[in-house]
């Protein structure tokens, strides 16, 4: 089912010296259940088109939308609170909150109980192949690969079905590497989210359901 469309999205900015076209008339679409990979050289626009697929910032030209809704109509907290989470490669946990903590944050911001979300928390935490112990340690106690499963289950924790991925594995090694592309494609295939991750990684894009080109702004489909 489509979940997220982009129709002849730009992006610009402007510098001290000149005018940026990031994204340049960008038409896709992405559906629930899918793995997708956003290929390109850095520079290329993939980042900027993660964050308007993100709400972070709004097209200067043409529209995204969410279930056939216009993004920018919408409240963008709330649709990255309810429906679309991110994964940085830097992993963004809070420094002053455990593992368990971390993942509950988004559904007590939700209004869900202390104790359900502790609950789910450690479900999820489970799931992404997390012992007991880890979750009740602070980020600078953990490995880069446990940070990064600890920011897959904080953004599988709010529910939605959006999933974009800024080089989720750009910090890790290749063991590390291999286990977060899978627990991403079991996000897309078995939870039905919609997962689109922006790579350098050849490998990581040999493993997603379909793969997109970003180059000097636009956009082509590599495959799928």
């Amino acid at each position: 089912m489509e979940i997220l469309k982009a129709e002849q999205v730009s992006y610009s900015y402007r510098t001290k010296y000149q005018t940026i076209q990031a994204v340049r008339g960008v038409t896709c679409s992405f559906e629930t259940g899918k793995l997708y990979a956003i290929i390109g050289e850095s520079g290329s626009g993939k980042s900027t088109f993660l964050s308007l697929m993100a709400g972070l910032d709004l097209p200067t030209e043409g529209k995204i939308y969410v279930e056939g809704e216009d993004l920018a109509q919408k409240n963008r907290d709330s649709y990255r609170r309810d429906t679309a989470s991110v994964v940085y490669q830097a992993f963004h946990l809070f420094p002053l909150l455990t593992a368990r903590e971390n993942v509950m944050y988004p559904m007590e911001l939700k209004g869900v109980s202390r104790r359900q979300a502790a609950k789910k928390a450690d479900e999820l935490l489970k799931e992404v192949g997390l012992p007991e112990k880890i979750r009740r340690q602070f980020p600078q106690m953990m490995s880069g690969g446990e940070q990064q499963r600890v920011s897959i289950a904080r953004a599988l924790a709010s529910g939605g079905k959006i999933l974009l991925a800024d080089e989720p594995t750009g910090n890790l090694d290749s063991a590390n590497e291999q286990n977060i592309v899978e627990l991403l494609q079991e996000a897309a295939h078995r939870k039905g989210y919609a997962v689109i991750v922006i790579t350098h990684n050849s490998k990581v894009a040999e493993q997603a359901d379909a793969v997109y080109r970003m180059q000097d702004g636009k956009l082509t489909t590599e495959r799928g």
